[in-house]
């Protein structure tokens, strides 16, 4: 078997193994691959593993070899699915890999915020407690999460998760879910969109980006929001209105912001989100600790151990 892996660093940067799918055969590994390389990279593949390269119908055409495409992530909106199927090609990608990963960042985000630990380390090492002539000094108010309502936009897995989460925070958590039965979730509270978004302390999205929730966070949503409120987004940049989200937190509608993924990826230098108050801002890594990586790996040679007697 030949395999090409087309862009592998951010799912290996060097911290991991690439052995339980290099068993498989002769197997490339490039770390970045640009559009006009990849059928050259590729053409002698039968496996290509990618994590975001455009698999197109242009490009799945020009491999006449091509067997099996494993995207090394959840979303196959990189691959020309249709394109793919007329050629026999199979598809796979990687679910779930990535669920305690994404939780524990959305409250690595969250206490960033309410105990601002990062803005004290950085006052102590600059010599501000020694100076002080008392023993604690608070730089702005610390927020205390129990008690308070957990808003979540989304009730998948990672949903599920942060919820979990919350509750062990003794928190109140409140769901708006196109798809859960909540007679199955008797802890926890079924809202519509709006009265989750009036009634949420902190608000966290783990819905998909579709029509429908495309620009979910805008004007108009906003202003049904506390103005003490925070709001997370581990799911998709364009589920915010960027601007409109901006304009809020320089307006003091919304107390704060922590975003992990934005509209285009890396962000353009005017992006209103990097220069706006109270908005913290991480670069897509919530998906990303080792263990979930490993996840990504031992998931996609998995999948070839399935289809090994087809692509062969």
């Amino acid at each position: 078997m030949n395999l090409t892996i087309l862009d592998g660093y951010l799912v290996n940067s060097g911290d991991l193994s690439w052995e339980p799918i290099q068993a498989f055969g002769q197997c490339d590994i490039y770390d970045r691959t640009l559009p006009e390389d990849i059928v050259a990279r590729a053409k002698n593949a039968d496996v290509i593993l990618t994590n975001k390269c455009l698999i197109t119908k242009d490009v799945i055409q020009a491999l006449p070899k091509l067997k099996h495409i494993i995207v090394l992530a959840t979303g196959t909106n990189n691959i020309d699915i249709d394109a793919a199927k007329q050629a026999n090609i199979t598809v796979n990608n990687i679910v779930g890999y990535s669920t305690h990963a994404v939780a524990q960042h959305v409250f690595a985000m969250l206490l960033s915020i309410t105990n601002a630990v990062d803005l004290h380390n950085a006052s102590v090492k600059t010599g501000d407690w020694a100076q002080c002539i008392d023993f604690s000094y608070r730089l702005q108010p610390l927020i205390e999460l129990n008690g308070l309502s957990m808003g979540i936009v989304g009730f998948g897995n990672i949903g599920q998760a942060v919820a979990k989460i919350a509750r062990s925070f003794n928190m109140k958590v409140l769901i708006h879910s196109q798809h859960a039965d909540p007679k199955d979730y008797p802890d926890y509270h079924f809202l519509t969109r709006d009265e989750l978004f009036k009634q949420s302390d902190v608000i966290s999205l783990h819905c998909p980006l579709t029509e429908k929730t495309k620009h979910l966070i805008n004007a108009t949503t906003l202003k049904l929001m506390k103005p003490s409120a925070i709001l997370l987004n581990t799911s998709r940049g364009a589920v915010v209105d960027e601007q409109a989200l901006a304009g809020a937190l320089n307006n003091e509608q919304l107390h704060a912001a922590a975003i992990d993924v934005l509209s285009t990826e890396p962000p353009g230098a005017d992006n209103p989100l990097l220069h706006a108050k109270r908005c913290l801002i991480t670069p897509h890594i919530a998906w990303g600790t080792k263990t979930a990586r490993e996840r990504i790996v031992q998931q996609a040679a998995e999948h070839l151990s399935k289809h090994i007697s087809a692509i062969l």
